[in-house]
């Protein structure tokens, strides 16, 4: 009977430390993309995906070249079918917004030196504030993706 008991409650406190350790991982992913390359492009949204997937909160923050993605006048290597799923950094960027809800911004002085306004983002593309940003960034709980 004392194995029985000592099995129980071995059981207990594993499951405890199951549930603690779930809560431990609660987290929130910001992926801060800079890359002109299509390829570093794309496998960044699709270890975003794959971390919101896995019940990280997700955000994204384009800057540089990479905000090109976002336009939707955007160049062909943002939008060229990739190998092996033939999936384009900004299809993936897409579907991730739109099935997970995670939320994509610009960077505050991506716009303004491209020479255009917020009407050349695709749809549900805002832009980032910076003072928003740096919190995020810093949060806690806030895991970056940087490429």
């Amino acid at each position: 009977m004392r194995i029985s008991s000592f099995a129980f409650l071995a059981a207990v406190f594993l499951a405890i430390g199951m549930q603690t350790a779930k809560a431990d991982d609660d987290y929130r992913v910001v992926t801060v993309l800079t890359s002109p390359e299509p390829q570093t492009q794309l496998m960044a949204m699709v270890l975003t995906m794959q971390a919101v997937k896995g019940g990280a909160a997700g955000h994204i923050l384009l800057c540089g070249p990479a905000g090109d993605i976002a336009l939707k006048d955007a160049p062909a290597s943002a939008t060229a079918p990739q190998q092996p799923k033939g999936m384009s950094p900004k299809s993936l960027m897409q579907q991730i917004m739109t099935k997970t809800g995670t939320r994509v911004e610009v960077c505050a002085i991506y716009l303004p030196n491209k020479g255009v306004g917020p009407e050349a983002l695709i749809e549900g593309v805002t832009v980032a504030r910076p003072p928003e940003m740096a919190a995020r960034l810093m949060a806690d709980d806030t895991r970056v993706l940087s490429f």
